[in-house]
């Protein structure tokens, strides 16, 4: 399958070109790391197209605005994608894009045709096929992953879960949600570094939500759960263990030791461009 992203550059004249890299996704935020000026060459380099990726096959993206310095971007995979790494890689995304204001895209390729005074609509896949959630065992191989995708999901002070978080959000499921955890294999804490999590507290009818990576519709989540209160936390884990108490407890994040692992993936990443490059002579 290929990792499709779609690029955009907004020129100072307020045009903008519509790029398409069929592998783009793949390593998107590491390469953004380089800062705007081998950013700008590297897109400049793909194929301009009509093709705006839909929210099922759109695995990444970004846009680069160079009269208003704005950059923004979404990646499925990476490690602004992981839970330790996140903070880091966008820490060090603005210190490269020095003067630039750095967003995360939370809602997908919608988002950019928003900022670009286009039709959201134009990528929505409303027909597209949610798939149910896919609970996890607690012995399961992939929770020994250091970044699993795997979403958390705590109930009230009582329960946690855990699911695949490979397609979609389990948000997405609406109230229908605690019927797919009834009887669902309990986890007891949480310790896994998740991608995504949800709190829900049925006493109160309120549900919490995040992701490190995108969902579409993500801002319309309050429609899929009629008389819930829904807060929808962006990428701000810290508010789901505030919440579900010592029911989910990721490992601690070490703010250098995560600066320079992604350092180390910027310098992977751009002895892999070399070998490529050698070998295509």
């Amino acid at each position: 399958m290929a990792d499709r992203a779609n690029f955009v550059i907004v020129r100072e004249s307020g045009e903008h070109e519509l790029y398409l890299s069929r592998f783009g996704a793949v390593w998107l935020d590491v390469d953004l790391l380089a800062g705007p000026e081998a950013t700008l060459a590297m897109v400049e380099g793909l194929r301009v197209t009509d093709w705006w990726l839909d929210d099922v096959i759109c695995m990444g993206a970004a846009l680069i605005d160079l009269g208003r310095k704005v950059l923004l971007l979404f990646a499925w995979e990476g490690p602004s994608t992981e839970l330790r790494h996140r903070a880091a890689t966008l820490e060090l995304l603005r210190e490269a894009w020095a003067g630039w204001e750095v967003r995360w895209l939370y809602d997908g390729n919608a988002e950019v045709r928003a900022y670009l005074g286009l039709d959201p609509e134009f990528v929505r896949d409303r027909e597209r096929t949610i798939w149910p959630v896919a609970l996890l065992e607690p012995d399961d191989e992939d929770l020994a992953h250091p970044a699993p995708l795997a979403a958390v999901v705590t109930v009230g002070s009582d329960q946690c879960f855990m699911v695949a978080h490979v397609d979609d959000h389990p948000i997405g499921e609406g109230a229908a949600l605690l019927n797919w955890l009834a009887g669902a294999p309990e986890h007891g804490v949480c310790r896994v570094a998740a991608d995504a999590g949800v709190h829900i507290d049925p006493a109160r009818r309120r549900v919490g939500w995040w992701t490190l990576a995108a969902t579409a519709e993500a801002y319309e989540m309050p429609k899929r759960w009629p008389g819930w209160t829904v807060e929808f936390w962006q990428d701000r884990w810290e508010e789901h263990v505030r919440l579900a108490g010592h029911r989910f407890q990721p490992p601690a994040v070490e703010p250098e030791l995560a600066r320079e692992e992604v350092r180390e993936a910027v310098g992977e990443r751009r002895r892999m461009t070399a070998r490529q490059a050698v070998r295509l002579q």
